[in-house]
């Protein structure tokens, strides 16, 4: 096989092929005690989940015990949430004076950590074209 047969079947083959496709992340939110604030999230993946690094995110005012929200545009991976409910609308997350959160806070699959946040293999889940649901308690 010539050597401009083959970049024309490898071309055939990549335009042939087809390409992912972004997917929308609907999360629900629910168990909402106060119906005040704005609820806070990122996205992240694998690399960015341990040192804070968002793909994106999200502010979502709370107007009742459970609101939703809508992310476009995720290429098909896996990802994790990391969520607060900022009461105050102050936009920082409340501590008290050793650090511990003070104001409700969540994590995808409404996984739990111990001394910190849970593992990364316990909050990601996985966006496929077709998009993902999640739904988590605000606690």
């Amino acid at each position: 096989m010539s050597r401009k047969t083959l970049i024309a079947f490898a071309f055939a083959a990549v335009a042939a092929a087809p390409f992912a496709q972004a997917g929308t992340l609907n999360i629900t939110f629910d168990n909402i005690a106060e119906q005040t604030g704005e609820i806070r999230l990122g996205v992240y993946d694998a690399a960015g989940y341990d040192n804070g690094d968002s793909l994106t995110g999200a502010d979502v005012t709370v107007d009742g015990a459970t609101v939703t929200v809508s992310i476009d545009g995720l290429a098909p991976g896996e990802y994790g949430l990391k969520i607060y409910h900022d009461v105050d609308g102050n936009g920082e997350m409340r501590t008290n004076p050793f650090g511990m959160p003070t104001e409700p806070y969540a994590f995808s699959n409404n996984a739990k950590g111990r001394f910190g946040p849970p593992s990364w293999d316990a909050a990601k889940f996985e966006v496929t074209e077709d998009g993902a649901d999640q739904t988590i308690s605000i606690n």
